[in-house]
This record gives C-alpha cells, structure tokens and sequence, in this order.
C-alpha cells in the first residue's frame, strides 16, 4: 500500500473526524446522522493515520507530491 495523501490531506481529515465526534458527543446530532457521522469519522481517522485513501487509488488521484 503506496501513500497517497499529502500531510495537510492527512491532518484535515483528523480534524474532520474529530469534530464529527464532537458534534455525536455533545448531542448536537443523533438518529442515523449520528451513525453516518461515527462511520465518516472512523474512516478518516483511519485513512489519515495510514497515509492512504482507496478511493484516490480508484481514480488514479494523489495529494502527495
């Protein structure tokens, strides 16, 4: 698995899924929004620790230079 995303790609991801879990949390959402939100949180979590996105491999797309 080839790294993909740049370092900047890779922290506003964590910070996106930060602030997803924020707003589960704080139960600013909830209902299936709140699921869709953990979902979306835990793959960019994961997505930026590892430094790859399958979907830019599908489309042939890369932030890292």
């Amino acid at each position: 698995m080839k790294n993909n995303m740049s370092q900047l790609d890779r922290i506003v991801r964590a910070v996106i899924a930060v602030l997803f879990g924020i707003l589960v949390a704080a139960n600013v959402v909830s209902g299936t929004l709140a699921i869709i939100l953990v979902v979306l949180a835990v793959v960019f979590l994961f997505t930026a620790l590892v430094g790859f996105c399958p979907l830019y491999t599908l489309f042939k797309f890369s932030t890292r230079k």
